[in-house]
């Protein structure tokens, strides 16, 4: 696994245990809705996925971008699909949403390279 992706996700996973270890009910059920948010509803897992990866780009949220990228990769959609949904976060952003643009894009390359 290519060393962004993993440093990502070793640090995002011992801060998440860190965090909730604390035993607080209202970031607990933070962390539960997001959760459930993400599952299969009215809309698929894949259209929710990518929702998510506009809004984070527009909020400008590079670790939420990086969540997003790796977890579309995982339930296959295509670049083409996932370029496509970060065209629409840079219209919506605006030019300041370009540094992260190239970050998903570095990201998502690291996520192709794994396999």
């Amino acid at each position: 696994m290519s060393d962004i992706i993993q440093e990502f996700n070793d640090y995002r996973s011992k801060m998440n245990d860190k965090i909730l270890s604390d035993n607080n009910k209202v970031i607990k059920r933070i962390f539960n809705l997001d959760t459930n948010a993400y599952s299969e509803g009215a809309l698929d897992v894949k259209t929710k996925e990518l929702l998510g990866l506009v809004a984070s780009a527009v909020l400008r949220c590079d670790d939420c971008v990086k969540y997003h990228l790796e977890t579309s990769y995982r339930l296959g959609l295509k670049k083409e699909e996932v370029v496509e949904a970060l065209s629409i976060a840079t219209l919506v952003g605006g030019t300041i949403v370009i540094p992260h643009l190239r970050r998903a894009y570095e990201f998502w390359d690291a996520l192709e390279q794994q396999d």
